[in-house]
């Protein structure tokens, strides 16, 4: 594999560059979506749609925790990628190992508290009736590993900003693929249930850890950190919480949503109309990866050019993000659109032995995701400018407006809606919130994306 200099991102042609940048963030993501995809159609069809449900249940909570090292890992890799364009890269070395410290510490403590208050999370997250045993076998087991994939997440988001999204990709891919083998070997040879697919996920985690741990000791990174790296430094910390706090505030938000996605909907619709949600949730991971891919190229692009003050490739990079993005998600939205019925079938088993409860909640999981399904992505084509725009200001470091247009469309818009419309529409109003909130966030998002370019970069920038 050729190694790519960080130098790269300030040279090579935009187009060119974005490409080399989102393909491999492109297949990282594909097959990670990938794996939750077929772990769901494993589950669904060894155990059953209620598991499906029971894993949808656990996966905000330990996403969230998960998503500390995100945070920390985007917020520092923000100023690594600023600091390697800038020349600084004691700065850049230093701002690493504060993230290593920061994670551990955070997720770490935050693990004891899941694990110590597990039967009051998993009711709240929706985890009532039939769903709470399989969810909390799933709960636990899955958040002993959680502070392998957190150390994974940030330490990714390095790897991106020294400029090797190859090396990027495959630490995406490893744990994807051993994960899809160890389910078939725990779920379906073993018979362990939620128990194998629970350990089949940490298991994951840690090949994902290894491989991690491999390419920062190897030569292929750039980043030697030291002992005297590891202490904790105000100033970076401050940095790395204002820019983190953006990407933790979306996924606390989205915790949320899934709290009060599956309350409204069980209340709704009970343990089966939960497991509608959950498909349709693994399809906004998976559907979406080549637009999420080219916003993961974009990143630190923008962040190092901005950091070397070249303000006019900022801008092309801002304007090519976003073309290919539409058009990736253009391509989703048709697909979605055309095929929601075929796609809904392959999570839902088909063994003989089915009891007549399995077979009610297999049909009307059938007759309700597809519609449902269309009406969610329905603003798909859209939302190009929601994503690179808000990526774009996280990626320069300011922190505020990254934080209030990322929370624009959960935060401002969705919440809100899915709490008022369910009222008037019922179940409508629930799959409605989605494009109503996307097509209102993408709005207010273009406006200051267009206003950002016009004022400081145009001004700053030639």
């Amino acid at each position: 594999m050729a190694r790519v200099s960080a130098e790269d991102l300030g040279t090579e042609p935009i187009g060119r560059l974005l490409i080399k940048q989102a393909v491999p963030a492109s297949i990282g993501i594909l097959v990670m979506s990938l794996n939750i995809l077929v772990d769901t159609i494993f589950v669904g069809n060894w155990i059953g749609s209620i598991a499906i449900a029971a894993i949808n249940v656990v996966l905000p909570v330990s996403f969230f925790i998960a998503a500390l090292g995100m945070a920390i890992g985007i917020g520092g890799s923000s100023i690594i990628s600023r600091a390697l364009g800038a020349n600084d890269p004691e700065k850049a070395l230093r701002t690493f190992g504060n993230q290593i410290t920061l994670t551990l510490l955070v997720t770490i403590t935050m693990v004891g508290f899941g694990l110590y208050f597990a039967n009051d999370l998993i009711p709240a997250f929706g985890g009532k009736g039939g769903i709470f045993e399989p969810a909390k076998i799933y709960y636990t087991i899955v958040l002993y590993g959680v502070p392998f994939l957190a150390l994974c997440m940030m330490g990714n988001t390095v790897i991106r900003a020294e400029g090797k999204p190859k090396f990027a990709m495959i630490a995406m891919i490893i744990p994807s693929v051993g994960n899809l083998l160890m389910d078939y070997i725990f779920i379906y040879i073993f018979d362990w249930g939620m128990e194998g697919a629970a350990w089949a996920t940490t298991g994951g985690y840690l090949l994902c850890f290894a491989y991690i741990l491999y390419f920062f000791l190897s030569r292929n990174s750039e980043l030697k950190i030291n002992l005297t790296h590891f202490g904790l430094h105000l100033p970076i910390l401050r940095e790395i919480g204002s820019l983190g706090f953006v990407t933790l505030s979306r996924q606390a938000v989205t915790s949320v949503t899934y709290l009060l996605m599956n309350n409204i909907l069980f209340d709704l619709g009970g343990e089966s109309m939960v497991a509608v949600y959950a498909i349709i949730g693994r399809m906004l991971m998976f559907a979406l990866f080549p637009v999420f891919g080219v916003t993961q190229g974009f990143l630190p692009i923008a962040g190092y050019n901005y950091g070397a003050k070249k303000y006019q490739r900022v801008r092309e990079s801002i304007n090519t993000a976003i073309t290919y993005a539409a058009v990736v998600a253009t391509v989703v939205f048709i697909g979605l659109m055309v095929f929601p019925a075929e796609i809904t079938g392959l999570f839902l088993s088909h063994r003989a032995d089915m009891s007549a409860a399995e077979i009610a909640s297999n049909t009307f999981v059938l007759e309700n995701t597809p519609s449902a399904m269309r009406w969610v992505f329905a603003a798909t084509p859209i939302i190009a400018i929601q994503l690179i725009g808000a990526a774009y200001f996280q990626a320069v470091g300011k922190a505020v407006p990254a934080l209030l247009l990322t929370l624009t469309r959960q935060g401002f818009f969705f919440i809100p809606l899915i709490l008022i419309l369910p009222l008037y529409l019922g179940e409508l109003g629930v799959w409605l919130s989605f494009p109503v909130a996307d097509t209102l966030s993408t709005i207010v998002t273009g406006y200051f994306l267009k206003r950002e370019v016009r004022l400081v970069l145009r001004k700053e920038g030639n």
